[in-house]
């Protein structure tokens, strides 16, 4: 296939790319001792973008002969003509990259094909059961695992020539409590970029049951926050989603060009100065985030970009048109899902660096505040910034010590002014946005993570 895809690229007239893809999937979903889904998907096409007078023309086809992807090829040429008497603006060329080139295996030594179905299957029965055996208040129980393995070839005329496997397991865990008609629940959630061993090693499925359970059972009765800015201790959860959701759409180039707050803050501070965040094609300081791609679906290898440096922000993220428009090197990040879909601008792995102050200094600082952790139910976020977010697990701090969990809170306010807020960053480090998809008019997955913060948020909750 790939002699077939570099022959047609070389002798196509203009630019183009081509984008092999070859999917299989599987899920297994069981809801209080029922299986509900147990599916095995395969998906196979190739994905044509042609440049023809400054606009790009996109087809696909799921007929993976020489004439049939050549007639995909007319259809991409013959819709970028078509749709150019109608364009007001035009590309005026594509950034100079450096290619990716050679053949990119899945970073693992136990690959997901080495555990059949019927082992996973059982797994996941079996955890289902525990979360409704571990305690006589829990009435329901959901457990979930889920992978995506996927082959593609990227080709395009001006040099790219990758061949790249991805494998993504994803493992999820939710408990439902009640007591005297009340219900709480609680929820986790773990994914890698690798193999079965990677996934399992990351967290037990018993550990992660255990706590679902326990979050769910201790919010029974517990008080709501009183609403309020408060001191609070971000978890590598929090900040990866705040990362991510608040911060990392809004440097994506498409959005910035579209009039996002970012638009006019370049070199200018946005942030602490301990604030440095980093959006990668690689698995920064651990192994298996879920957004580790080598080479984007453009054919550009990857690259670390800087966002914010110190509190300044330095880089967008960008295609090769919009590095274009702005100057600049493409940073590797035209993004697509499936082969039927055209490459637009996506995060990776996002993430704040590692400081230098222990988890434990973090929270002795605080004499009235909150810990909180990870995503809840719940959440939003805007191209201004502004967000709001459900909190999986929220404790106060109290003279400088974890107490009582909290139920039903929230943080919310403006994600620079949280982030120029930051008094203190974490020693530690870790992945957690691994399990799930982002949604941008196309799924994709992602990763994003970092160290504990210390800053301010506004909470919600009841008075």
């Amino acid at each position: 296939m790939q002699g077939l895809l570099t022959r047609i690229a070389t002798q196509s007239s203009g630019w183009i790319e081509l984008r092999f893809q070859e999917r299989k999937t599987k899920q297994i979903a069981v809801r209080n001792g029922t299986l509900e889904e147990s599916s095995s998907k395969r998906i196979q096409g190739i994905g044509v973008r042609a440049l023809v007078d400054g606009v790009f023309g996109f087809a696909s086809t799921t007929d993976l002969t020489e004439q049939g992807i050549l007639r995909a090829v007319a259809a991409a040429q013959g819709a970028a003509q078509t749709s150019a008497s109608a364009k007001k603006h035009r590309i005026k060329g594509l950034a100079e990259a450096s290619m990716g080139m050679g053949t990119f295996p899945v970073p693992t030594n136990d690959p997901l094909d080495n555990h059949p179905l019927e082992e996973k299957l059982a797994l996941v029965m079996k955890i289902d059961d525990h979360i409704r055996g571990a305690s006589s208040l829990i009435v329901s129980s959901a457990t979930s695992y889920g992978e995506i393995q996927d082959e593609k070839l990227i080709v395009t005329s001006d040099g790219a020539k990758a061949h790249i496997f991805i494998s993504i397991p994803e493992f999820r865990v939710m408990a439902v409590a009640q007591k005297d008609g009340d219900q709480c629940f609680g929820s986790e959630a773990n994914g890698v970029c690798g193999g079965w061993s990677d996934l399992m090693g990351l967290k037990s499925p018993e550990d992660m049951a255990d706590y679902a359970v326990q979050i769910a059972v201790e919010q029974l009765g517990a008080p709501h926050p009183p609403g309020g800015l408060a001191t609070v201790v971000l978890d590598p959860g929090l900040v990866g989603v705040l990362s991510h959701e608040a911060i990392g759409h809004t440097v994506e180039a498409d959005i910035v060009l579209g009039g996002a707050i970012t638009a006019d803050k370049m070199n200018q501070k946005v942030a602490s100065e301990l604030v440095t965040m980093v959006d990668s094609g690689a698995s920064e300081h651990l192994p298996h985030a879920t957004g580790t791609l080598p080479v984007d679906d453009e054919g550009v290898s990857t690259r670390k970009t800087t966002l914010i440096e110190n509190g300044i922000l330095r880089s967008y993220l960008h295609n090769r048109e919009t590095a274009a428009h702005y100057g600049v090197e493409p940073t590797g990040n035209a993004r697509a899902f499936e082969y039927s879909d055209a490459p637009i601008i996506r995060m990776r792995n996002t993430y704040i660096e590692p400081g230098e102050t222990s988890v434990d200094e973090l929270i002795a600082g605080v004499a009235d505040g909150y810990y909180m952790c990870g995503l809840g139910f719940g959440g939003q976020a805007d191209s201004n910034a502004e967000f709001m977010f459900g909190v999986r697990e929220a404790r106060e701090i109290k003279n400088g010590k974890i107490g009582k969990l909290v139920r039903g809170a929230t943080i919310s306010g403006n994600a620079f002014d949280v982030l120029n807020s930051v008094d203190a960053v974490g020693n530690d480090f870790r992945w957690d946005l691994g399990a799930g998809t982002c949604g941008k008019s196309q799924a994709a997955k992602v990763d994003a993570g970092g160290p504990h913060l210390r800053c301010k948020g506004t909470i919600g909750g009841r008075q």
